[in-house]
């Protein structure tokens, strides 16, 4: 049974930090990597960050580059998202889920996903 539990979303100043959460099935990490989309109302879902479980390689929008951190705990079944230099532009539920790899395209064949949790980043 798959479980995607996303947490750690809020209001915060541009400029700021969060960190998100997912929590996973044991065997989601053990099989697949994980990604982090974003979807903001009236726009397009855009793919945000992904993490391969055959070599932990990862992979990030141009968007967030240099700001945004995707890592994983695999003892905690857990993966994170550290977000750093928030912009407004970044409000948006964030959402993990499941790819089947993590290469161009990935937010566009999704397995499984979250329930999300909202980013609000004021200015």
């Amino acid at each position: 049974e798959v479980q995607l539990v996303e947490s750690g979303g809020g209001l915060v100043q541009a400029g700021g930090s969060l960190r998100l959460s997912c929590a996973t099935s044991e065997f989601i990490l053990d099989d697949y990597g994980i990604g982090w989309f974003r979807q903001a109302p009236g726009k397009e879902r855009e793919g945000v960050s992904c993490i391969s479980s055959k070599d932990g390689s990862t992979s990030y929008a141009d968007s967030v580059k240099g700001r945004f951190t995707i890592s994983a705990d695999r003892p905690k079944n857990t993966v994170y998202l550290q977000m750093n230099s928030l912009k407004p532009e970044d409000t948006a539920v964030y959402y993990c889920a499941v790819p089947p790899h993590c290469g161009s395209g990935w937010s566009r064949s999704l397995q499984a996903w979250g329930q999300g949790t909202l980013v609000t980043v004021s200015s």
